[in-house]
């Protein structure tokens, strides 16, 4: 099967037409303009490739999915999340989970090489366009703040009442599922049931994750855009799920 290349404005193709070996391949070429991108995340696609190939577009199935009523911390999360809560109404508290308050900085972190991989699909070109995406306000990051040194977080796409995750970076241990506890107890205060978690990872699978089939996914993606987001803003995230202003934001 040839693979479709796309203009600029050339339509996705059906994502049941995708590829099977590479696993979910659908289309190559276009750009990552933020129409694109909203297109793409709308109908279960998203972009991945290196630095040097065309834009690659996926849609993988099974497809990775964590119910937010599924999260399973393991007992030392637990109770390192119950710390924290505890701490949290204190007047300078050391541990601090942030809304959007460094998104560069989170996709840069993100993108960093690891010892585990010889380069990073999250090129310049895609923190540029997921920067773009993030001052029209759907990226968002959410992160993990040791003494005021960002230490941990993530980041991902909000349309309606979906979220897709994209990636996470930690500094110390457990900063990373720190940040994704938290947003799971902030979508769930909005009624989000979903986080979109692409790929198949045992990491993934650890936290509650699971995978279920493109086409269920594709549905629950487009029924669940068409309700109300939530109310993203620049602050400090509380247990409950709360946003709370941070002295010093603009």
């Amino acid at each position: 099967m040839k693979l479709p290349w796309l203009a600029t404005d050339t339509p996705f193709p059906p994502v049941e037409g995708a590829l099977s070996e590479p696993a979910g391949l659908l289309a190559a070429g276009a750009d990552l303009s933020l129409g694109r991108l909203q297109l793409a995340y709308s109908n279960g696609i998203f972009p991945w490739y290196s630095a040097g190939e065309p834009i690659l577009w996926w849609s993988p199935d099974p497809r990775m999915v964590l119910a937010c009523q599924d999260f399973a911390p393991s007992h030392s999360l637990r109770k390192r999340l119950r710390q924290i809560a505890r701490s949290e109404s204190g007047p300078s508290p050391r541990v601090q989970i942030r809304v959007d308050t460094a998104f560069e900085a989170v996709i840069a972190r993100c993108a960093a090489p690891r010892d585990s991989q010889a380069g990073t699909w999250i090129t310049a070109e895609m923190q540029q366009a997921y920067y773009a995406w993030h001052l029209a306000g759907g990226a968002h990051s959410i992160e993990t703040w040791v003494d005021e040194t960002l230490v941990g977080g993530l980041y991902g796409i909000s349309l309606g009442g979906m979220f897709f995750g994209e990636s996470m970076f930690t500094l110390v241990p457990d900063a990373s599922k720190v940040a994704l506890a938290y947003l799971v107890t902030f979508l769930r205060r909005y009624g989000v049931e979903w986080i979109d978690c692409q790929q198949q990872t045992r990491h993934l699978a650890s936290l509650g994750a699971q995978p279920v089939p493109r086409t269920q996914f594709v549905e629950h993606v487009r029924q669940a855009i068409e309700l109300p987001a939530p109310l993203w803003r620049p602050g400090r995230l509380d247990s409950e799920g709360n946003i709370h202003e941070l002295a010093g934001l603009d």
